[in-house]
């Protein structure tokens, strides 16, 4: 393969769109080089050195075969943050950008104390406590994996969170929390049967146990989560949600019904139905 830009841009023609192409190619520059994104466009067809050639031609076999560049090269950007980007862990979406945005533009409190459930990478729960200076933050999951992924994230980010193992459908916790403020959780919501419309590389590479739920239970973690909240939110606290778009007047029935209050549902910057809201208030 021929080291240059314009070879990987041929090399993935038929794999990718254009500006699938131009994205990953500016990853892979980026990650190389350590260019800017100005430093990219000025550079043209870059040549690389014989070392730097080799690399890239196991990233574009790697990339020919689906697999996403995160996973490739070991990391991802969420909320202008850096983290570290492992198999075994959903990779960072744009629409939770969104949600994370949504908290810290509502949040009043100096000091709130925030719980982030199934954390995944840590993104919610890192981005919070980098931008809400005095917050505690707890997050938690079932898989090790992912708890060590929020812990190494943490640290890249210089931040304190506390990471502990929790399974949000096996009932109560066996540790004590402190009052919460706000409570956020980006569950799996993706039915099994909307798998035929999945990619490739996440269906083949990201982790089906943070995706999918059963089609006949689609609330299933929205219905524990929320008990979980009724329990340990403070008078007026906030609970944060992003959902599966198809489901989104059916969550906010469903957490009316449980008896929270001020339930606003919100749309992405698609047009979706993707992050609802809503506040734990006691007589």
């Amino acid at each position: 393969m021929k080291a240059g830009i314009a070879s990987i841009r041929k090399e993935l023609a038929g794999s990718y769109s254009k500006g699938e192409i131009d994205s990953l190619i500016f990853l892979i520059i980026e990650k190389l080089k350590g260019f800017s994104r100005t430093q990219f466009l000025l550079a043209g067809d870059e040549e690389l050195s014989i070392g730097e050639a080799i690399i890239v031609e196991k990233i574009v076999a790697r990339l020919k075969n689906h697999e996403p560049i995160q996973y490739i090269l070991g990391e991802t950007e969420f909320y202008g943050l850096p983290f570290y980007s492992v198999p075994g862990v959903l990779i960072p979406r744009p629409e939770t950008e969104e949600l994370v945005h949504w908290i810290i533009e509502e949040n009043y409190l100096p000091a709130p104390n925030i719980l982030d459930i199934g954390t995944g990478t840590g993104c919610i729960a890192v981005s919070l406590r980098k931008n809400i200076a005095r917050a505690t933050v707890l997050a938690c999951d079932i898989s090790s994996v992912c708890l060590e992924s929020t812990r190494s994230n943490a640290e890249l980010n210089a931040v304190e969170i506390s990471v502990f193992e929790y399974d949000i459908l096996r009932g109560k916790p066996e540790i004590a929390f402190p009052q919460l403020d706000i409570i956020v959780s980006n569950p799996p919501y993706v039915r099994e049967s909307e798998k035929l419309q999945m990619h490739k590389n996440v269906l083949d590479f990201e982790p089906g146990l943070a995706l999918f739920v059963p089609d006949e239970d689609p609330l299933l973690f929205y219905e524990c989560i929320a008990d979980f909240a009724i329990s340990h939110l403070s008078n007026g606290g906030t609970l944060y949600l992003e959902i599966n778009e198809a489901f989104g007047k059916e969550c906010q029935v469903m957490l009316l019904e449980k008896g929270l209050t001020e339930v606003i549902l919100k749309k992405d910057i698609n047009g979706k139905d993707r992050m609802i809201r809503s506040i734990c208030k006691r007589l």
